[in-house]
């Protein structure tokens, strides 16, 4: 088996002595096997770890398994899974370091640690996994359409305009302004869909809209109560369109694990939507805009490790 490292610098930030001790320890641990086959690698910007994985990939001999290690947050998880999608033999290991790691909460309250350790996650076995199938992307832990994904993408605009030089209160301030102007712009609160979820017609005004294979998102929110990643479907969820003052009272609503009552969820295997004008969508942690999208699941499309045989656990 080859073992590929891909390691996101910017979420280890001022503590380069902790990224130079996990190196340490990868090296240290692989160095005492009998027949060393590994690669620690950085992605330096986003997608940059698809290619990195796939010159890997094109050096393993035929049938031979390849372990691809995400390790950072969300953003790097997404790159890796994109990058091992479709090729043969790949396993992916979660290592969380991140300041957002939704996916690994599904294995158990207080498990993360356990995915950190380089030698659990060296010699453990995997679980079978359902993926996303977005576009030409794919996605482990869930889609947003609509508002919350109209309001991240501005406050990402909005940070990555004023730079790091702004104070927090400034920055806080425009969050705050562009948080209130989309939750009363029509155009994002009752956007209007085509929407077809396998072979039922769902098509309205929908504030937001959620594909979820995964029950988390975020540090501590809850996508939905019962969702599973290996159960060979997709759970959505449509937010129906009401007035700006509902629309944040049913979003803070469902913030708790609950659904409110202008919601219809259902499972599915596919779902498609259109658009007259570009939709907001955000696929793990990557924003897209377009007017026309399916989103798919992929029974099973990448085993997971499973550090101490640990299983998904529901909610």
């Amino acid at each position: 088996m080859k073992h590929v490292f891909v390691v996101d610098p910017k979420v280890f930030r001022d503590q380069q002595w902790k990224m130079d001790g996990l190196v340490d320890s990868i090296g240290q641990y692989f160095r005492n096997q009998e027949k060393p086959d590994f690669s620690i690698l950085f992605s330096h910007y986003p997608r940059d770890a698809i290619g990195i994985i796939q010159k890997q990939v094109a050096q393993v001999e035929p049938f031979e398994t390849t372990r691809v290690y995400a390790i950072g947050g969300d953003d790097i998880l997404f790159d890796c899974l994109n990058g091992i999608t479709e090729l043969p033999g790949m396993e992916l290991a979660v290592s969380p370091h991140g300041d957002t790691n939704s996916f690994i909460r599904i294995f158990g309250e207080g498990k993360a640690e356990l995915f950190k350790n380089i030698v659990s996650l060296a010699e453990s076995d995997t679980v079978t996994t359902d993926i996303i199938k977005v576009g030409n992307n794919c996605a482990i832990n869930g889609c947003s359409i609509g508002a919350n994904s109209a309001k991240a993408m501005k406050k990402r605009e909005i940070r990555d305009r004023m730079g790091h030089g702004i104070s927090r209160l400034f920055t806080g301030f425009w969050f705050f302004v562009n948080n209130v102007s989309s939750t009363f712009n029509k155009e994002i609160i009752a956007h209007h869909y085509h929407i077809t979820i396998d072979d039922a017609d769902h098509s309205g005004n929908y504030s937001q809209i959620l594909v979820v294979n995964s029950p988390y998102f975020g540090r501590n929110k809850v996508a939905l109560k019962g969702a599973a990643p290996d159960d060979g479907l997709l759970d959505v969820i449509l937010f129906k369109s009401v007035g700006p003052f509902r629309t944040l009272r049913s979003i803070k609503r469902y913030f708790r694990g609950k659904i409110p009552s202008n919601c219809i969820r259902v499972q599915a295997k596919k779902i498609h939507l259109k658009s007259d004008t570009p939709m907001w969508i955000k696929t793990d942690s990557e924003f897209l805009r377009d007017t026309s999208m399916t989103f798919e699941v992929v029974p099973g499309g990448v085993q997971v490790v499973a550090v101490n045989n640990l299983t998904y656990q529901g909610i």
